[in-house]
């Protein structure tokens, strides 16, 4: 009960029969005194009940929950582990009214974005993950909101190629601002220039609608998810009816190249190893508009080429990240 028809009731229980007492000009200076004490009281004791009553919070915030593949894990185990489960994924009475399931639909190959209808076929999608496959080379791993297949996956390698624009073109201007010929400014001209080339291929990858993605995240019944992990072209579905706000999970697909174990590959153009000298004012990848792109957790492979002092792009939490909102994803759920 809140204190607000606490109050309500005491005042219905008591005000009438005080007020029918108080007509009486003998008793009035007592029954008001009496008035003042019980209302007094119950004004102190509504508010050590509300005081007590323990705050009800969000139970949610600060669980994460993970679905996919993890730094050094088997690949194999984890096709066999997502079969099993989608096989033994239950399906929804007829009469059910939600019988949807989240699921990390990861594929063979890297697709462009018009051939991802055929694939997934007409179940809803929240989101794709992709990146440019350079032979070699590290790139960053994305995640594109994509409610419309392939209009939005397509909308969103555009703003992927300006920020990678911007990106190369910060990494140029760095690299430029180094005059000296001493060991550490050679070693940081090095990686500023291979930032910048790799960026550069980004970019222009993207605004060709490369063939870039790879995993997609999407929402259906078990039935429908059985159906498209058997087409072809699926690598594996991996249901996650665990999942309850995609703003609070981390999806980590697997790589089409991975066939082993889960490691990151490595960039055969930058130093064994990175310089151990601290550096300030390392370029970033500059946010796009609106937030539709973000980096997605780097799990399965390093989210971009390192950057001078031996850092990578920082992926970021369900929250922003991801996102148009934050996988994280961006929170909104498809129609089912």
């Amino acid at each position: 009960m809140r204190a607000g028809e606490l109050l309500r009731q005491l005042d219905e229980r008591f005000l009438p029969s005080l007020a029918r007492a108080v007509n009486g000009p003998a008793s009035r200076p007592r029954l008001l005194g009496w008035v003042a004490l019980v209302s007094v009281s119950a004004v102190l004791l509504t508010a050590v009940w509300a005081t007590d009553r323990p705050p009800t919070g969000d139970r949610t915030v600060g669980e994460v929950t993970r679905v996919g593949v993890g730094q050094g894990d088997s690949i194999p185990g984890y096709l066999r582990s997502a079969g099993d489960e989608l096989a033994a994924l239950p399906d929804p009475a007829p009469s059910a009214s939600a019988g949807s399931t989240w699921a990390l639909v990861s594929l063979a190959e890297y697709l462009p974005p018009d051939r991802l209808a055929p694939v997934l076929g007409d179940v809803p999608v929240s989101a794709v993950f992709g990146r440019v496959p350079l032979p070699g080379r590290q790139t960053q791993i994305v995640r594109i909101p994509a409610r419309r297949v392939p209009e939005d996956v397509r909308a969103g390698m555009v703003e992927l190629a300006d920020r990678k624009d911007r990106e190369a073109a910060d990494y140029r201007t760095r690299g430029a601002e180094l005059t000296g010929d001493g060991p550490r400014e050679r070693e940081l001209r090095q990686l500023y220039d291979s930032g910048a080339e790799v960026a550069a291929a980004e970019a222009a990858a993207y605004r060709a609608g490369c063939s870039c993605v790879y995993a997609a995240v999407v929402r259906a019944e078990p039935a429908r998810l059985r159906t498209v992990a058997a087409r072809p072209g699926v690598r594996t579905v991996d249901p996650a009816p665990e999942v309850e706000r995609l703003d609070r999970t981390v999806f980590t697909p697997p790589l089409p190249e991975q066939e082993d174990l889960v490691r990151p590959p490595t960039d055969e153009q930058l130093p064994s190893a990175p310089p151990s000298f601290p550096t300030t004012g390392s370029p970033t990848a500059t946010g796009t508009p609106g937030g539709t792109v973000t980096s997605a957790p780097a799990l399965t492979a390093p989210a971009s080429p390192p950057r001078p002092g031996g850092t990578t792009t920082v992926p970021p939490e369900p929250s922003g990240a991801s996102t148009s909102g934050a996988i994280d994803g961006d929170g909104s759920e498809p129609t089912p």
